[in-house]
């Protein structure tokens, strides 16, 4: 029974490989579309996380009542880049959606961060801040190029596994849906931040 359940397995592969459009190439590429997309969303996602510290350490050295919202962008940082280095995360919908939520939750308190230093034109005219502040705002646009990149390679990479005759390839290899960046998660990031000023709170004294 086993002999002939594997000869039935092997011939029905066999037929479906025959088939032009069976969509055997198609996975491999699109799987080695995916992985050279994600590397560099990660690679992206990883170049704004190193620039954070000595961007926080400027911003602190010029205010004196903003350490709630330096904490917060030190502790979102923390968590982005634990929920990073999760093995397969790509493959894995639960680590790539802790992923998502810890990535967006850094961009909200960057945002949170820029509203801040709106109140400080000593720090805004400082040249090193200038320089760390072109430098994110330019990551920060090729965190979007990549994330699109990635986007479009899964949404192809998913419609072979969802269409005939592709899909009864990917039933019998074990190609399965990936997990992607939602719709949601990019009008979100999209959205900018509320501005809310603390009255009870001075800006300290512009440095001579």
């Amino acid at each position: 029974m086993e002999y002939q359940y594997l000869l039935n397995r092997f011939l029905a592969i066999f037929l479906i490989l025959l088939l032009p459009s069976c969509g055997y190439n198609t996975f491999q590429s699109g799987d080695e579309q995916i992985k050279a997309s994600w590397s560099e969303v990660l690679n992206q996602y990883q170049r704004r996380a190193d620039l954070i510290p000595n961007l926080v350490k400027t911003v602190e050295g010029y205010t004196t009542y903003e350490s709630e919202t330096l904490l917060a962008v030190t502790n979102a940082r923390s968590n982005a880049m634990s929920a990073s280095a999760v093995p397969n995360m790509a493959s894995d919908p639960k680590a790539f959606a802790k992923f998502e939520a810890a990535q967006r939750d850094l961009s909200s308190a960057l945002g949170q961060l820029r509203v801040v230093v709106e109140r400080y034109p000593d720090l805004k005219a400082n040249e090193n801040f200038r320089d760390l502040q072109a430098q994110l705002e330019g990551t920060e646009n090729r965190i979007t190029v990549a994330r699109n990149r990635y986007i479009t390679a899964v949404q192809d990479y998913n419609t072979a596994v969802r269409s005939f005759p592709s899909n009864l390839t990917a039933m019998l290899f074990g190609y399965a849906v990936k997990p992607n960046f939602t719709v949601g998660d990019e009008a979100k990031l999209s959205k900018p931040p509320a501005v809310e000023f603390d009255l009870k709170s001075k800006p300290s004294e512009e440095k001579k």
